[in-house]
């Protein structure tokens, strides 16, 4: 049975218990508390390696690398900024309450899982924005361990990873073996990380039940609102995209979505861009005609850096679940989501439930308690298979921007005499 369907039957099951049970059921959320410590213990390192392995492994053509990284930075950027936006201005949290007693306990788990985030915060309440990124810098750890050891210090993995990945392309006498070994690690962490994913229906049923039993369906109300202010900011950056190619390719969006509509069906039932990448290459070379070089760095190279569905929900995840307690995420918080959900989101297509995954990594980063992550799950496999989509839609854009303004016309006329 899929993972999405056992975790719809917990969800039910814990609506009913909840129900019947009343405040009772809030002792069968306590399991959840354990099963995300243990996804946290693990999260750093599955994001360490995957981001070294991405980095590393990448094949690059010289002289594209600028080009592929700065439309790389600008496509999750401006990803990341529309989910902001849109989740600001919906606001999807703030369309139930908790009750004080409820709000009190959540904020004293926050402060005990972030002691040090919550310190500086208060100490920066009157700092001005130059303040606030210095906070950000000084988040960085003080020793190689450091990532692995302090739960608050994910800014530290992700600066680690990518500094390691860029050092072995430099170094390595045997690149291909470098990047097989960082593989080995990365799979068996993400084996493990597997085995603990198999809880999650388990787990989500006594959340729900705990949830349903003190607040009753409300908190649900609001995820039906964050489901709408998703599908929004996905769309508006499925919009910048077509944009995009429309000014910056030869390719016209209405010729890329008939050659390219499979592999996009196939992301939409498979929820796994790593599977979808071989038809996304096939359709770009074969039916939009793209230049295969460009078709390798977007939609090869690019399917490892571009996951802009996966940053975007992570950012408004994270202020919903803010907004659901009544908090207000400052400047230098909202910078930090952004530089997690943007590294964070590098490496996670091969990833399985990269979504809970990443969002443990910037749940950490603000101190925002990961408990509430698991509210998020059963809406988590519908959302997915829109926000892979959008992430080959993203390397389809990448592709077609790269491959430029001048039509390949010598390509075409080799493909048609063969």
């Amino acid at each position: 049975m899929p993972l999405y369907l056992r975790t719809l039957i917990g969800m039910a099951i814990g609506a009913v218990l909840g129900t019947t049970m009343g405040p009772d059921a809030a002792a069968l959320a306590k399991p959840g508390s354990i099963l995300m410590g243990l996804v946290q213990m693990l999260a750093a390192p599955v994001a360490f390696f995957a981001i070294a392995h991405a980095l590393a492994g990448a094949k690059i053509e010289k002289g594209k690398t600028g080009a592929l990284v700065r439309l790389l930075a600008t496509n999750t950027l401006v990803a990341i900024m529309i989910g902001l936006l849109v989740a600001n201005f919906v606001r999807p949290g703030e369309r139930r309450g908790l009750s004080e007693s409820d709000k009190a306990k959540v904020e004293a788990q926050a402060a005990s899982m972030a002691g040090q985030i919550a310190t500086a915060e208060t100490s920066a309440k009157e700092s001005g924005a130059g303040d606030k990124i210095m906070q950000i810098l000084e988040k960085l750890p003080r020793s190689v361990m450091g990532p692995f050891t302090d739960g608050g210090s994910v800014i530290g993995v992700i600066v680690l990873a990518l500094m390691l990945g860029l050092a072995l392309r430099k170094v390595s006498p045997d690149p291909e073996a470098t990047v097989k070994v960082l593989k080995v690690f990365m799979d068996a962490f993400i084996t493990m990380l597997h085995w603990i994913v198999q809880l999650v229906p388990i787990i989500v049923l006594g959340v729900v039940a705990g949830e349903v039993g003190l607040n009753g369906f409300s908190s649900f109300y609001s995820l039906l609102w964050l489901i709408a202010a998703v599908l929004l900011a996905l769309a508006l950056q499925f919009i910048y995209y077509m944009s995009r190619i429309w000014l910056q390719s030869w390719v016209s969006p209405a010729h890329l979505l008939r050659g390219c509509r499979d592999a996009l069906a196939m992301a939409f039932s498979t929820a796994s861009s790593t599977a979808t990448m071989p038809l996304t290459y096939q359709c770009l070379v074969e039916r939009v005609k793209v230049r295969k070089s460009s078709a390798n760095l977007g939609a090869l190279v690019g399917a490892n850096f571009n996951n802009d569905g996966t940053a975007l929900y992570e950012a408004m995840a994270a202020l919903f679940v803010a907004q659901l307690l009544g908090r207000d995420l400052d400047f230098a918080q909202q910078a930090v989501v952004v530089l997690c959900a943007v590294a964070a989101s590098v490496g996670a297509a091969g990833i399985p439930s990269a979504g809970l995954i990443t969002m443990t990594l910037v749940f950490t980063a603000v101190g925002l308690p990961l408990e509430y992550s698991l509210l998020l799950v059963p809406i988590d496999w519908f959302l997915d298979r829109f926000r892979t989509m959008i992430n080959v839609s993203g390397d389809l854009c990448v592709s077609c921007v790269l491959d430029g303004r001048k039509k390949p016309t010598e390509e075409i006329g080799a493909s048609q005499t063969a």
